[in-house]
């Protein structure tokens, strides 16, 4: 088999490059930042991809027209005044060669000086700047005061990485703004002479668009990553972005809308309003641009495809201004099963995964990939795994590597997997394309604040979202066969619940995913009641629906039938209870991390498990109407966790636990095609399984080895 791979090739590895686009079964081949192909590989007869960041290798205009770099509104640390005068390094504990200060008088007037003691804000008149130093010449003693002003990025982030990474001895990129005038046009003719330079091109692939995700590193190296949010719009601010805000909307935004007391605007809370209305503003502002940019790509006759990472803020690929693109296609970098359903879902005509490790000597987390004390195949291996499962549930049209093909050259064992996996893939993918996989009798909506606007995921990779619940539910709902999709609290208020059968809502008290201040709503509360009252299952895992002030902490209790403990009932007595055993509920080798100061409400919720340590819950299910409250103290993804909130949501909507097409075994999973008549199982595990899986008719045997996959007609 062959197609459906893009391979990444290197100048001056021909040879290697056109043997591994043969083995790979490589039907297009692509440039990655930092290398070039060469005539002999553009005239193969392979599609070409190639890659542009609209916004970086325009050094030369950079620096003839500074006001045109992006920019970032940052806050120094809080300082303590003793003393006499204070006076406030501005980069001070910042990567010096990411920041400059921009202390341009119109960007001076945004600047803000704070007594954080207080919380006042300090008049102009109060202050003093000189040199990258604010100087306040009378503070109150033993206050603490910061600074929030906006600096130029003078390194684009993404360039920034694979300089230190790789050890480049190259020109640090700086990011060009498009928001101003002279930027735009340039940016625009630079791609109508590209376009016109690259004729064997069939396919521009942007790096996102002009906003790179906010990545803020420290000048200490034992503090380097000092913020990193996926999901944010730090760095899409300037001077002309605030004031065109101010002109479309009525009212201005100041450097506490973004800094917010330091902890900055966090995907992982709840928007405020006005991060919303700038979100929109933004997203308007870069689909009309980009719109622009996709339409002359398009009257060279190329196609466009859009790389969902790196510089993609503003493209929101579920928002309302997405199709105003135009984009062929959307492109993914994945670890997990989430990404790659968050990918499969986009309105575009390809969808395509980039798979990990990279092509680098070292992967994101700085651990050894092609080098010595690495083991690419191991992790190609694991991110596949994780991968796979979803692909059984959503098509995937491709997939393909980034980075340096040389590197492979050592590691013929990861050129071994990567044939393995291109095959599996295209196996997969022709199993969808007589129609999708039977589904179980269950619709799962997941509520959180952003709800269908960012469908699949926290704001980051698994690896960096890990230790939210959330995005372990989700990386489990990924390869499940149950209907999935997302909510936000307006939805729930206005019938997105109709015909949902389970209702997920996890994560820490306060946070966009356990939905903080939108508990306070008495509509949201009584439409759920209402909804599990008349039958629906709401599944709450952490601290669900939780919201200070109100009755208990969490606001779905008595629905639950359980609660959390703040502080106010350690004089309160608890019921007691005993572990209810439901046969074939709780599979072998699962568990749920327990969670302090639980307590039930009612003598009517069964405890199905709890922590060894405290003795108190972790997962009880408790009779509600004709409805039925469930609750996970935790969750952690992994095959028999996975296989656990299946049951649950089968057994407490009253699904039952004998369903078709599911294996005896959690550590592999199975997945029907109707239409093709083909059955596929998978082997999730690195030891050979034996496994039953239950059909529509008889139950079938089949022994898979490690990782291994088998696919026959029936």
């Amino acid at each position: 088999m062959s197609g459906g791979f893009t391979l990444p090739g290197e100048a001056g590895h021909e040879a290697l490059t056109l043997e591994l686009a043969e083995k790979w079964g490589a039907d297009v081949i692509r440039d990655s930042d930092g290398t070039q192909l060469s005539d002999d590989i553009l005239q193969a007869g392979y599609g070409v991809y190639s890659t542009i960041c609209i916004i970086r290798e325009h050094n030369e205009f950079a620096r003839q027209h500074p006001e045109c770099l992006q920019q970032t509104f940052l806050s120094t640390e809080p300082q303590t005044a003793v003393d006499g005068a204070l006076t406030i390094d501005l980069l001070a504990g910042f990567f010096r060669e990411q920041f400059r200060v921009n202390d341009g008088e119109a960007s001076r007037s945004y600047w803000q000086v704070w007594d954080r003691t207080v919380g006042a804000l300090l008049s102009p008149a109060a202050w003093r700047y000189a040199d990258g130093v604010v100087t306040i010449p009378a503070p109150v003693p033993f206050h603490s005061y910061t600074v929030s002003f906006l600096a130029y990025r003078v390194w684009e982030e993404i360039n920034m990485y694979n300089h230190v990474t790789n050890h480049w001895d190259k020109e640090h990129l700086m990011p060009i703004d498009p928001r101003l005038p002279a930027a735009q046009a340039y940016l625009y003719g630079w791609l109508e002479n590209w376009c016109r330079e690259h004729p064997a091109t069939t396919v521009v692939r942007f790096t996102s668009m002009f906003y790179n995700f906010v990545w803020m590193w420290g000048g200490d190296e034992r503090h380097r990553n000092l913020f990193t949010d996926w999901g944010s719009y730090d760095f899409t601010v300037s001077e002309k972005a605030l004031a065109d805000f101010e002109r479309e909307y009525g009212y201005a935004l100041t450097a506490e809308d973004f800094i917010n007391r330091g902890d900055l605007q966090v995907t992982h809370m709840p928007p405020t309003d006005r991060k919303r209305d700038y979100m929109a503003f933004t997203q308007k502002f870069v689909a009309e641009f980009g719109g622009r940019l996709v339409e002359l790509v398009h009257r060279y006759g190329k196609k466009a495809y859009v790389f969902y990472d790196d510089s993609w803020v503003g493209v929101e690929p579920y928002g309302p201004h997405f199709p105003e693109f135009g984009f062929d296609g959307i492109i993914k970098c994945v670890f997990s099963g989430y990404e790659a359903r968050l990918c499969a879902g986009v309105p575009a005509e390809t969808h395509e995964l980039r798979l990990h490790p990279y092509l680098f000597p070292v992967g994101l987390g700085g651990a050894p990939t092609f080098m010595e004390g690495g083991d690419p195949t191991r992790d190609a291996r694991e991110y596949w795994i994780s991968v796979r499962r979803a692909l059984l549930r959503a098509k995937i049209d491709r997939i393909g590597l980034g980075g340096y093909l040389h590197l492979v050259e050592g590691f013929p064992d990861f050129v071994d997997c990567i044939t393995e996996i291109a095959d599996e893939f295209r196996a997969i993918r022709t199993l969808h394309q007589s129609g999708g996989p039977a589904v179980l009798p269950l619709k799962v909506a997941v509520l959180h604040c952003w709800g269908g606007l960012r469908p699949w995921t926290l704001s980051g990779h698994f690896h960096e979202t890990y230790m939210h619940d959330l995005i372990h539910i989700d990386e489990a709902l990924s390869g499940l066969p149950v209907e999935v999709k997302f909510i936000s609290f307006d939805d729930a208020k206005n019938g997105a619940l109709e015909g949902v059968d389970v209702a997920v809502n996890a994560g820490r008290a306060g946070s966009a995913w356990s939905g903080g201040d939108a508990w306070s709503d008495p509509a949201l509360v009584t439409a759920l009641t209402r909804w599990a009252y008349q039958g629906g299952v709401f599944l709450g895992v952490g601290e669900p629906s939780a919201l200070a002030g109100s009755w208990g902490c969490f606001r779905m209790r008595e629905v639950l039938g359980i609660d959390r403990d703040t502080g106010a009932r350690v004089c309160h007595g608890r019921w007691s209870f005993d572990v209810e055993t439901v046969p074939g509920l709780l599979p072998e080798g699962c568990g749920v991390r327990g969670l302090e100061d639980l307590y039930l409400t009612d003598g009517a919720a069964k405890v199905l498990a709890v922590d060894e340590r405290t003795g108190l819950p972790t997962v009880t299910a408790h009779p509600f109407g004709k409805g039925c409250g469930v609750y996970l103290s935790s969750f952690q993804v992994g095959p028999a966790n996975t296989r656990m909130l299946l049951d649950l949501m089968l057994w407490a909507g009253g699904k039952g636990l004998d369903q078709p097409w599911l294996t005896d075994d959690p550590a592999a999973e199975c997945a029907w095609f109707p239409a093709a008549r083909q059955l596929v199982v998978i082997n999730n595990s690195g030891e050979a399984r034996t496994v039953r899986v239950a059909t529509d008719t008889a139950p079938v045997t089949v022994s898979l080895p490690p990782y291994g996959i088998h696919i026959e007609t029936r």
